[in-house]
């Protein structure tokens, strides 16, 4: 499956995305600066959410977050939301310029069909659905119709609502859903990573591509996630952990952060490997100089009948293995055999 240019397969680096959500703040300044950290930083996509708070929720949603920057510390979830529900659908198209500029990929969570149809219009080349929408099914088959990548996360879903979302969007014709583990707690304490869940998708799934959006403080979580089998990473990702305004700013990596886990995810699934390749070329010069011979261990006469003391097993393991040793003993001496020489089996008879 192919995400823009950069195409998803089990050779492939792993795919990283840089949530960057709404953490631009309402700034276009800041979200070209968050677009050329991510750039620095090896990110293969940087993210954006699109919504308005009156579609999103109704007033007095309860927030299902803490966070002690809230503005209004008693408020609701509509009331956060609306704090950054007003950065303008041109400057996103802007922003998409800028990205295809720096040679990274823009991409969006659409919340609401206008959203969805902006995104559209400007050519997103995947959508990403959020956790809180894999159940929304009209919502799906909106997205699924588009025909393009979908990258759907999973937190608190169940298995059932799970097959639902991909049966619905295969029902639409589109069979490029990459489906996420994803855990929803903000932040995700690293017991409850259940990193497990990954190899359970890739069994119930084995036709979709699995990844993790990771909500785990730092950079060791989604780098192990690979080694689970994950391909592709979501991180929240900001420029600055102490900025306002966005409760996702202090839970998301920096730009420094978010190198290690381009790097550190290639790494691992570099490592990964084949499963029984044995030897490797790597191993060829030690196999052959660090195993051991059959070599004389005194010299020795042509004509003596050979003794346990007179044979014994050194390196290097370019000779006879030591599992012929014992079948040498009694046997006769054919050549004059200096000490530490490697033996043959035409030495003996």
């Amino acid at each position: 499956m192919k995400i823009g240019n950069f195409e998803l397969n089990s050779t492939s680096a792993p795919y990283i995305i840089a949530e960057a959500g709404v953490n631009h703040n309402g700034s276009y300044d800041l979200a070209i600066k968050l677009i050329d950290e991510a750039v620095k930083a090896g990110a293969h996509a940087i993210k954006w959410q699109v919504y308005k708070a009156e579609t999103l929720c109704v007033e007095d949603a309860p927030r299902f977050w803490e966070w002690e920057g809230e503005i209004k510390k008693e408020g609701s979830q509509f009331d956060s939301y609306k704090e950054l529900d007003g950065f303008p659908l041109e400057d996103y198209g802007r922003l998409a310029d800028y990205c295809r500029q720096s040679g990274i990929e823009f991409l969006a969570t659409p919340f609401d069909e206008e959203a969805l149809e902006f995104l559209e219009s400007i050519n997103v080349a995947a959508y990403k659905i959020a956790s809180c929408d894999c159940t929304n099914i009209p919502f799906l088959k909106l997205i699924a119709r588009t025909n393009r990548p979908i990258i759907m996360s999973t937190g608190a879903a169940t298995l059932e609502e799970i097959k639902e979302a991909v049966e619905t969007i295969a029902e639409c014709g589109n069979d490029q859903t990459i489906l996420l583990h994803c855990i929803l707690c903000y932040p995700t304490r690293d017991e409850d990573a259940n990193l497990s869940m990954i190899g359970k998708l890739k069994d119930q799934f084995p036709n979709n591509i699995i990844g993790l959006s990771d909500h785990t403080l730092g950079t060791d979580i989604p780098i192990a996630a690979v080694a689970f089998g994950a391909e592709l990473i979501e991180k929240h990702y900001t420029v600055d952990k102490t900025l306002p305004k966005s409760a996702d700013h202090w839970l998301s990596v920096d730009p420094t952060e978010l190198k290690q886990i381009v790097d550190g995810t290639a790494r691992v699934k570099k490592a990964i490997g084949l499963s029984w390749p044995r030897p490797l070329d790597c191993e060829i010069p030690t196999r052959s100089n660090a195993r051991r011979s059959v070599v004389a261990a005194q010299n020795i006469k042509a004509g003596v009948t050979i003794s346990p003391d007179m044979l014994t097993c050194k390196r290097p393991g370019t000779g006879l293995k030591p599992n012929k040793l014992e079948s040498l003993i009694g046997k006769t001496a054919t050549n004059d055999l200096s000490k530490d020489t490697l033996v043959k089996l035409t030495d003996f008879e």
